[in-house]
């Protein structure tokens, strides 16, 4: 079917205050991942999404993707818990100098694509205003739109990455409403903070399988066996 801050990305932030879906056409594409605290669950996220891309690509500066997160109440300024930290490195993937901030509209307004944890840290995104609708999407939702899309009708990845991932967004958003979620619970992927290690690991596979087809839709390349 077709249808600022400075580390806190992959690559380096050019531009500030611009929004997404205004002006010339920018050589960058900020993916922001989006949960409560800004200490558990986007934290994993954002540091396996870049990870994942860093992998595919074989370019730690993810081709112009910047990958950052946030959390709707977050805690500014704190450090990502020690069990977040622990699947991260069960992945392989680096935790380190990682600092909370809490969901601002400035990060909305440069965001390309918003991703988040449960519906409900959706619809306070979108509540801000921005346009920021048609780039809004729970992870897992996004991950269930990305695989029915046909990726052969994707730019190729010669374009540029950033190219391939404007239409793929593009491309998911034509297609909500047309597929819906079999179950509240599908879209959502719950808070593990103050849980046993355990609990962590499988929210941090739950992010894994979720997070797998929409980077290899990004990039067009399939996770190494």
């Amino acid at each position: 079917m077709t249808a600022p801050e400075a580390g806190r990305g992959i690559g380096e932030e050019y531009e500030t205050g611009i929004p997404a879906q205004s002006g010339p056409p920018r050589d960058t594409f900020r993916i922001l991942h989006v949960s409560t605290g800004n200490v558990c669950r986007s934290p994993i996220t954002e540091r396996l999404t870049r990870h994942f891309l860093a992998d595919r690509l074989g370019d730690p500066a993810g081709g112009g993707l910047i990958v950052e997160s946030a959390g709707t109440w977050g805690h500014e300024g704190a450090p990502m818990e020690s069990n977040a930290e622990t699947v991260l490195a069960d992945f392989g993937a680096d935790a380190s100098g990682f600092v909370g901030r809490e969901l601002l509209d400035e990060h909305v307004i440069r965001a390309d694509l918003v991703l988040t944890a449960t519906r409900d840290h959706r619809a306070q995104v979108i509540s801000m205003g921005h346009s920021a609708g048609l780039r809004t999407f729970t992870l897992k939702e996004f991950t269930r739109l990305v695989k029915a899309i046909d990726l052969a009708t994707l730019p190729p990845l010669e374009d540029g990455v950033v190219e391939r991932a404007r239409a793929l967004v593009r491309a998911a958003a034509a297609l909500r409403g047309w597929l819906l979620a079999p179950s509240v619970e599908a879209d959502e992927v719950y808070d593990p903070y103050g849980a046993p290690l355990p609990f962590f690991r499988s929210i941090g596979d739950e992010i894994h399988e979720a997070l797998d087809p929409v980077v290899t839709a990004l990039t067009g390349v399939p996770a190494r066996a």
